[in-house]
């Protein structure tokens, strides 16, 4: 049974979680807390933990202490979902399975939006053009690569998908950017013509979407992703995915 306390810590913590998720940037002292809700320091510090372990507020402890808000993005929303994914044991083939049905539908997406050259064409072209000069960094070449899919994803209009796939594509760089670190430091990461080959098919994205001819563009982008993941998964299948706290798109954009 629970503790009238617990329940007391619960209580203010739900009122404290809405403020947060409203936008505010920092949350009232402990002092504050106790005089306003009308409840006992212990409760106040249960309701700060239980917002620190959902990742929404880090507790600052000493004499400089407090509260420093953090509003859950793509970011938090991948490390939780990879919390799950991993606790299911779920492989790194059935991540990439989800992501062949649902990243080239965003691809479409961005194709038709009607401000794709103003917006969004430009960023993914300085993107592009990016990795073109890191063809023979390997971790670097898979980072700047890496997030052509997260700007793809960022662009997509709908918000629901955005933060949904946003956090699937997250967690699947993460896992990607690890492996790039491990077979670099190994001497096996694919050969600079493989990754100009994954530019030039970069370029030809770019090139679609800015034609407005979203079925090409899923085509490409389904196509495309199958032959990056097919480098992971061929030595690595069957490992589970790892939660990866940090995992986010590089640069958040405004859709």
């Amino acid at each position: 049974m629970r503790t009238p306390q617990h329940r007391i810590a619960e209580t203010v913590a739900s009122e404290l979680r809405d403020r947060i998720l409203a936008g505010a940037d920092r949350l009232p002292t402990q002092d504050q807390l106790v005089t306003e809700f009308g409840v006992s320091y212990p409760s106040v510090r249960e309701a700060l933990r239980i917002l620190e372990t959902e990742g929404l507020v880090t507790v600052r402890r000493g004499s400089v202490g407090g509260a420093e808000v953090h509003r859950p993005d793509e970011s938090s929303a991948a490390y939780h979902l990879g919390l799950a994914l991993q606790g299911s044991a779920v492989s790194l083939g059935d991540l990439a399975a989800g992501l062949q049905l649902l990243e080239p539908l965003c691809v479409a997406e961005v194709a038709r939006r009607a401000d794709r050259l103003k917006t969004v064409v430009p960023v993914l072209t300085r993107n592009v053009d990016a990795s073109a000069q890191a063809v023979a960094d390997g971790a670097a070449f898979t980072r700047i690569a890496r997030e052509f899919h997260d700007l793809v994803v960022e662009y997509t209009p709908n918000a629901t998908v955005r933060y949904v796939v946003g956090s699937l594509v997250a967690l699947w760089s993460a896992q990607e950017e690890k492996w790039a670190d491990y077979v670099v430091t190994r001497g096996e990461y694919p050969s600079p013509a493989q990754a100009r080959g994954a530019v030039r098919t970069h370029r030809r994205l770019v090139d679609v979407i800015a034609a407005g001819n979203a079925s090409e563009a899923e085509r490409v982008a389904r196509k495309h992703l199958a032959a990056t993941q097919a480098v992971l998964l061929e030595r690595f299948t069957d490992d589970v995915v790892r939660a990866a706290r940090g995992a986010k798109p590089h640069g958040r954009r405004t859709c």
